[in-house]
């Protein structure tokens, strides 16, 4: 290979491995979900709690203009039906408010990772005017930026309703409309151009990354071509010269049907969907703890460079998107927060935190009639995020990354950041802890009996804080502590009946 020709390889094997990079500020490693929140409240949050608390990133809605759907009672879903790129109005706040949350997060240490829907536009049934004003019309498909010549129709799509029919035909997947949202001939160089254009103006507000919704509606080709456009970070907003957005995109991948992830593994991170179902599965005791000594790839996931993983999202917390009724959710908070420690504790994936809202359930034949309700509102203003006194929050929101076994978790996860996984102990069944390095130390009773054994912590010997229970302040617990020996063992002690079946140390909870 030429000198020329290598240092062209190389240099693009490094554009793409650059937008596996979360661009995290030194020291963090987790990035929150904080969905539907108001941009002045995500501000507020990256300063006053985020940044302290050690978090890396927040992913936030969709930032661009919406179709208003059957105002006051508006669903989550309405900021998944995009009416124009140019006007970044909705129901979070404008332009303004979003560039001034987005500096101060990053002024802060805590990046902006901001969901985009560049599959498709609004439903077909859908009219008049967008939440910044903008008019369209979605019947005819006239948008601010697009009329019907952008999008797919008879000519490229092959159903007979030219909506998705056969999710074993990837032609439909990709050509035809999902759940009858108009969808973009993203194969024109016009609409190519668009998303581009949106995309970098976020890039040049300081936005660090992408989640990139419904990417597996999209040919993999036509999502390099929009992607191969997108600028670098800017420096004027902490980024290292050079660095690259990152990418990561939503694919629901089935064992039944013909598309899949790795399809999407030179452009950025996919989504690992299986990750939370599994979990929830050996969680909910329908498989058992001591199966995850070979957690990730181990278990046919993508590999770690390549994963986006967390415990539930916005659609599987609802029963949408895979996973079904074993996806975890704030609803069972106790499995919850023991899986989430798993995954905080674990080195596999980059890990994203949930954060929700709360709304009240209405079943009706195994189905939630309710799973609609968008976030905490009056008259259809979204309500502010309030925060109690023990620093939960009020109004409504749920904000699981404000509970003290997953804000201590992510801190554990930054403590022990560069190290492997080792001295993995199991009881043959529900009862498994681990070691990450020199660093920290973590145990999870799954069982219906005590775990009481003397267990290597891989950690020097000394006094330390239980990060689960309780946090080191003052030179004291707040909760449990454990004391681990000369020789880094510690004789552990877990009931299967407190609330917390968790016990997790870590290098910077010594005493």
């Amino acid at each position: 290979m030429s000198l020329i020709k290598a240092s062209l390889f190389f240099a693009l094997v490094g554009c793409a491995l650059a937008q596996w990079d979360p661009n995290f500020a030194p020291g963090r490693n987790s990035i929150v979900h904080l969905f539907e929140w108001r941009w002045d409240d995500i501000a507020e949050e990256c300063e006053r709690f985020l940044g302290p608390m050690g978090y890396a990133g927040v992913q936030t809605s969709p930032v661009n203009e919406n179709a208003v759907i059957n105002n006051p009672y508006r669903p989550w879903y309405e900021r998944y039906q995009p009416v124009s790129y140019n006007v970044l109005t909705t129901r979070s706040g404008n332009e303004q408010q979003f560039t001034s949350m987005v500096r101060r997060c990053n002024a802060a240490g805590v990046r902006i990772y901001v969901d985009v829907v560049i599959n498709h536009m609004t439903g077909g049934g859908t009219c008049c005017t967008g939440t910044g004003g903008s008019s369209f019309n979605g019947g005819t498909k006239e948008y601010p930026e697009y009329s019907a010549r952008d999008f797919n129709g008879p000519e490229s799509c092959p159903s007979s309703s030219g909506g998705i029919e056969n999710y074993n035909d990837p032609i439909q997947v990709r050509n035809c409309e999902l759940s009858g949202l108009r969808d973009l001939a993203a194969g024109s160089d016009y609409v190519r151009t668009h998303i581009a254009e949106f995309l970098n103006k976020l890039i040049s507000l300081g936005v660090a990354g992408f989640r990139v919704d419904a990417a597996k509606h999209m040919w993999p080709g036509d999502m390099k071509a929009v992607l191969d456009r997108l600028t670098n970070l800017p420096t004027e907003h902490g980024f290292s010269a050079g660095a690259r957005p990152l990418i990561y995109q939503e694919v629901i991948e089935s064992d039944s049907e013909p598309i899949k992830g790795t399809e999407y593994f030179g452009m950025g991170r996919v989504t690992e969907f299986k990750y939370g179902r599994f979990l929830g599965e050996a969680f909910r005791g329908k498989n058992m703890l001591k199966y995850l000594v070979n957690w990730g790839t181990g278990w046919g996931m993508y590999p770690d460079t390549n994963s986006l993983v967390f415990i539930d999202n916005h659609d599987n917390q609802r029963g949408h998107g895979g996973g079904g009724a074993d996806i975890l959710t704030f609803r069972v908070s106790r499995m919850y927060k023991m899986a989430t420690a798993f995954m905080l504790a674990h080195p596999y994936g980059l890990t994203r935190v949930m954060s929700s809202y709360n709304w009240e359930q209405n079943w009706d034949g195994g189905v939630d009639r309710n799973d609609w309700i968008g976030p905490p509102n009056e008259n259809g203003n979204t309500l502010p995020v309030t925060i109690n006194p023990d620093l939960t929050c009020g109004n409504g929101w749920i904000c699981e990354h404000r509970w003290r076994q997953i804000y201590n978790m992510n801190r554990f996860r930054n403590v022990v950041s560069g190290t492997t996984l080792n001295d993995w102990w199991d009881n043959g069944s529900n009862q498994i802890a681990f070691c990450r390095g020199d660093k920290g130390f973590i145990a999870i009773n799954g069982d219906d009996s005590p775990l009481n054994a003397s267990l290597q912590t891989c950690l020097s010997a000394g006094t330390y804080c239980d990060v689960i229970t309780g946090s080191k302040e003052n030179g004291a617990c707040t909760g449990l502590s454990v004391t681990v020996g000369s020789d880094g063992k510690a004789q552990i002690s877990l009931t299967n009946v407190t609330e917390d079946p968790v016990i997790a140390i870590h290098a910077e909870s010594k005493l």
